[in-house]
């Protein structure tokens, strides 16, 4: 299960009430089964009759002490079985070499493996995992990413992982709670969590860059006050429901758009969408600026507005903190003009205005599966 949450979420301090490190004022903590913590029953455990293994964001491996040493001292087995079962786990974590080293002198990776032997030298219950990444570059970091999801398929017990990284959380976790003030706003499994987070902080902790607020203009479809354009939810849109949000890798250049999508449609409201010139979820947008990446584009853009505002919008203030009426993003695969490689290279550079005689995409187009209705 993974803890994703922003700095001050309050992460590593469940981590910590479950180690036994912290005491909650209150509540009950549960492992398989036992109880580590009951305030109304008067129960407490002790950190080391609690069965948990705690990975910390330094390791804490003790340094005057060897590789090997670290290891020893937290074995719990048979003392005749000591040296062989340490030797065991210093070839699985890849540290026979290693093990008369002290930790100074061992790269953040082997610091990491070496920590991880320690805690399984004594077969903990429970693995907890808080931020094991970062302090690794990104090249070691995605090593040692892949390594730990192999570990934890063959552990037995329950792991716990804290990150304030969205693609660690979705990468390893196969469950995952979304921390804001030390509450949870939204859990269940990771992909669905993402996929349908529910809440606007649940949305933005997931990573979506546009959120507007919403105002129904039927069934399924929706004004978006803060975007100035008419979108089809494909879903019921019910009264909890205050705004939308588009993750930023969603929308598609309209020329690709489905061609079930084009054409057609009432009118709507004014923004370009649901009839119009493209119709369906498809809206004419204004490029403001473009962030090149090495692999990707960030482009900043708005939907384009006459003088005033649309019809039905009544003068409606964009949302508070908004850096502009209306500013959305899309994030598109460097090499393509749009999310998921679609289109071709010319068309990607007509995009971003690099080759002149290309005329640009005028459009975007984001599917009704794609748009998130979200409670305030």
């Amino acid at each position: 299960m993974g803890l994703l949450g922003a700095s001050g979420s309050g992460k590593s301090m469940t981590l910590q009430c479950i180690a036994g490190l912290i005491s909650p004022d209150e509540g009950v903590i549960c492992a398989n089964d036992r109880t580590l913590f009951d305030s109304a029953a008067g129960i407490n455990l002790k950190p080391q009759a609690r069965g948990v293994g705690y990975l910390f964001q330094n390791y804490a491996l003790f340094p005057n002490m060897t590789v090997r040493k670290n290891v020893e001292i937290a074995y719990r087995g048979e003392p005749r079985e000591r040296d062989a079962a340490v030797n065991a786990l210093l070839a699985r974590y890849e540290l026979t070499e290693q093990a008369g080293k002290y930790p100074v002198h061992l790269s953040g990776g082997q610091q990491q493996r070496a920590a991880l032997a320690r805690i399984f030298a004594y077969e903990p219950a429970v693995l907890l995992l808080d931020e094991p990444f970062s302090a690794l570059d990104t090249f070691l970091r995605e090593n040692m990413q892949a390594e730990l999801k192999r570990i934890i398929r063959g552990y037995a017990g329950d792991v716990v992982l804290v990150t304030h990284s969205r693609d660690e959380a979705y990468k390893i976790a196969d469950r995952l709670v979304i921390l804001e003030a030390g509450r949870a706003v939204a859990e269940g499994k990771t992909q669905d969590v993402f996929a349908c987070p529910q809440t606007i902080q649940a949305a933005r902790i997931t990573g979506c860059k546009n959120i507007s607020r919403i105002r129904p203009t039927g069934r399924t479809t929706f004004f978006a006050l803060d975007w100035g354009v008419e979108l089809d939810a494909g879903a019921e849109i019910l009264p909890a429901y205050t705004h939308a949000g588009i993750r930023a890798h969603d929308f598609v250049p309209g020329d690709f758009m489905p061609r079930g999508e084009r054409g057609g449609g009432d009118g709507g409201e004014r923004g370009g969408a649901i009839g119009g010139e493209y119709g369906g979820n498809c809206f004419s947008i204004e490029i403001e600026d473009v962030i090149r990446g090495q692999f990707e584009k960030s482009v900043i853009f708005r939907v384009p507005r006459e003088a005033g505002q649309p019809s039905g919008h009544s003068g409606q203030p964009c949302a508070a903190g908004a850096e502009s009426p209306g500013r959305m993003w899309w994030i598109t695969d460097r090499r393509t003009g749009g999310a998921g490689g679609a289109g071709s290279e010319a068309e990607a550079e007509a995009v971003f205005g690099v080759n002149a005689d290309l005329d640009p995409i005028r459009s975007l187009y984001v599917a009704p599966g794609d748009i998130m209705l979200l409670r305030g």
